[in-house]
């Protein structure tokens, strides 16, 4: 299956290669004509407003995919973060309006402050999909705000589906050419655009409005990397809320006869001058020519354990190699031999004493390679709650297991990260434990076992088996079944119909009530 997987995607690559247009982006001085039509914001936009048609693979996979979001959401309904963000959106009711994950269908909230909460929901756990390539995404979390606009203005599930193939595009497509994190920047600056661009699709807007909202969209959604970095807070988890709820705001400013910063990525005092790599940077952006298909989607992949991505095939690793080791209380050192990426974001290369210490925050944790490899070495798995508990950071042998654990790069694992071509790509690394008693015991693995190229690709089977284990004791078996259903018959859903792909659950599943706030100061 694995092998069949592989070729598979070997061929998606060769396909996308040849129908892919590659856009060279540079700054351009004022004084310089970059004709409109020439700009990044408007290609975007011209994707978007393309009528393509949806292929059954990319339709299959986005079913997947709004069913692995509904997993983690029903899954983090209750924590904190989540109950704060609901709470806000609920000071904010509007008919028609949208749904909230949770509630039930009659409570409709304006869509902004839906996708505020829900994609609250659906990042809170770290525990949905993924591309990496310049940079990192999430291009689930263009869902949320794309969905919540499709509710609020009764579209039909060929209409989300279209929507949600855009926004996948898009950012993928961002994700491939433009690398945020080197210039400390959130990757939610690619996802503010690309959920722009997705609702643009969904409500067939013409060239000049999506190119407009695109570009307001990435001006108000570009914040700095702190958010992940040092003491990572739940911001963490609203940073991708917040840029869905801005690409709507864009995109309803602009309906309004509105303009935006333009060009937003070209401009002298733009994008890339100032904020990416200078006036003598180029990018190219690759971009569906007109009339081929989006398929970006294929591409992603979604996750096993809740955990940072790179983390993956390493929990993985170590499930394999505890083992081999048997008493870990006889380690002496382990080095993981891994990309750039792994080492300076999840490693010791990014010199955050938090990431060592026994009181970090999850959010923390979940960013810290050496305390995951040390609870998966010991436990044998990963699990979404009790893997991050308070008393599970703090037992002593933990502690003094993962402070044995360090990384470094390895530029074979660097080049590997990035390789374009799908039987080089690599996203794991090597190994190395030393013994007490002298041995040595070394092993890699390059792919998570769950990605499309791994040892157990995940399909629909495990999307759904995901969403009914991370669901348990939260959602009703009945309401768990409902939206299967619903999910699972998207295509066909009529208009008006899209608050089926909600779920509802008991009050005494959401969690304590949070404090007052501004909007329900009394």
């Amino acid at each position: 299956m694995a092998r069949a997987a592989r070729a598979l995607s070997a061929q998606k690559f060769l396909e996308k290669e040849k129908t892919m247009i590659t856009h060279e982006l540079r700054t351009y001085k004022s004084a310089e004509h970059l004709p409109r039509e020439a700009q990044l914001a408007w290609k975007i936009a011209e994707v978007a407003a393309d009528p393509v048609a949806v292929e059954p693979g990319v339709t299959a996979m986005i079913i997947n995919r709004i069913i692995d979001n509904a997993a983690v959401a029903a899954a983090s309904v209750a924590r904190r973060p989540v109950a704060s963000a609901r709470a806000q959106a609920l000071c904010h009711p509007m008919r028609p309006g949208a749904t909230v994950f949770g509630l039930t269908p009659e409570t409709r909230v304006s869509p902004e402050w839906a996708a505020w909460a829900n994609g609250t929901a659906v990042r809170e756990l770290d525990f949905h999909d993924t591309f990496l390539a310049a940079d990192y995404s999430h291009p689930g979390d263009n869902i949320p705000p794309i969905l919540a606009v499709a509710q609020h203005t009764g579209r039909s599930g060929a209409d989300l589906i279209r929507g949600l193939a855009t926004g996948y595009e898009i950012q993928v497509n961002l994700v491939r050419a433009i690398c945020l994190h080197e210039h400390k920047i959130d990757h939610i600056a690619h996802l503010g655009p690309s959920a722009a661009a997705g609702i643009g699709t969904l409500l067939n807007l013409p060239v000049e409005v999506i190119c407009q909202a695109v570009q307001q969209a990435l001006h108000v959604t570009t914040t700095t990397r702190q958010s992940r970095k040092g003491e990572i807070s739940s911001w963490k988890a609203f940073a991708p809320a917040f840029a869905g709820k801005m690409a709507i705001e864009a995109v309803d400013r602009v309906l309004r006869g509105e303009g935006a910063p333009s060009p937003a990525w070209e401009g002298e005092d733009g994008f890339i001058a100032w904020l990416l790599s200078g006036p003598n940077a180029r990018y190219q952006v690759p971009l569906p020519g007109p009339g081929e298909a989006k398929r970006a989607i294929l591409d992603t992949y979604t996750k096993e354990h809740s955990a940072e991505y790179q983390s993956q095939a390493l929990i993985d690793l170590a499930r394999r190699m505890g083992p081999q080791i048997g008493d870990l209380s006889q380690v002496e050192s382990i080095v993981i031999h891994t990309s750039h990426h792994t080492h300076y974001v999840i490693g010791t290369g990014a010199n955050d004493p938090q990431k060592m210490d026994p009181k970090a925050s999850r959010e923390t944790l979940d960013h810290s390679i050496m305390y995951i490899f040390a609870v998966a070495l010991e436990d044998g798995g990963w699990h979404h709650e009790k893997s991050y508990a308070p008393e599970r950071a703090n037992r002593p042998e933990t502690v003094a297991l993962w402070h044995k654990i360090s990384t470094t790069e390895d530029p074979e694992w660097t080049r590997r990260y990035h390789a374009r071509d799908p039987k080089e790509k690599a996203f794991g690394g090597r190994v190395v434990v030393k013994l007490k008693d002298g041995r040595v015991i070394e092993d890699s693995l390059a792919l998570a076992d769950a990605h499309p190229d791994g040892a157990r690709p995940f399909g629909r089977e495990n999307y759904v088996k995901k969403f009914l284990t991370l669901s348990d004791g939260v959602i009703a078996s009945a309401e768990q079944q409902r939206f299967l259903d619903a999910v699972e018959n998207l295509a066909a859903l009529k208009a008006g119909d899209l608050a089926a792909l909600n779920f509802t659950v008991g009050a005494d599943r959401l969690g304590p009530a949070r404090p007052a706030g501004i909007f329900d100061w009394k």
